[in-house]
């Protein structure tokens, strides 16, 4: 994931921003619908074709995704209810941002090879998440890994920008099945020593 140094200096300048817009009296819940609508934004933009303002204005929702959390902190208002909504809503803006980029490669006749790219990437991005949620289920953190959600956003915008889509496909497919397995490997290191949990006999 991003360092921690530079992670540490992007929350600092989130709270900045938090501090400002938790004057707006919005709720962080509807800063989260917010940064959903505004990737719906993106994923037309991108799906019409227009790829460098996509890759801009990806970024742009990017950061505007962890503006919900930042305005929880500095308002107190941080709450069981606002962190699963906030979790479940950005996989549905990253999954609409990738329907954008399918209705893009679909009308660019990209190839078979750039649309199983695509589904990869997609399997791989949602099983990045699910595996950190099953292993915070089970009272485990697992944030390791390369490509957890804020080096996709980076990379497909810095790519789309270049206007090499496929490129940044290339190496989602690739590496967020690789952050994936990072995680199973790290959970897996961390409970291979616990006792196995016997059933109870039946009576």
């Amino acid at each position: 994931m991003i360092s921690t140094l530079v992670g540490h200096w992007v929350r600092l300048r989130l709270q900045r921003i938090g501090l400002v817009l938790a004057r707006t009296n919005l709720s962080p819940n509807a800063f989260t619908v917010l940064g959903l609508l505004l990737n719906l934004v993106v994923a037309v933009v991108i799906g019409t074709g227009n790829l460098v303002a996509g890759g801009i204005l990806a970024l742009v929702a990017g950061a505007f995704d962890m503006l919900d959390g930042a305005v929880a902190r500095v308002t107190n208002r941080i709450t069981r209810f606002g962190g699963f909504l906030d979790s479940t809503l950005d996989r549905y803006s990253e999954a609409v941002v990738y329907g954008g980029l399918l209705v893009y490669l679909l009308r660019s006749q990209a190839g078979d090879l750039a649309l199983l790219l695509l589904y990869a990437t997609v399997v791989g991005s949602l099983m990045v998440s699910y595996a950190r949620a099953r292993a915070e289920a089970a009272g485990l953190k697992a944030e390791v890994g390369f490509f957890a959600r804020p080096e996709r956003v980076i990379l497909l915008a810095v790519c789309l920008i270049a206007g090499r889509p496929v490129w940044a496909l290339g190496i989602l497919a690739l590496l967020t099945n690789v952050t994936t397995l990072q995680r199973i490997l790290h959970v897996w290191q961390a409970t291979r020593g616990d006792e196995p949990r016997h059933n109870p006999p039946l009576s």
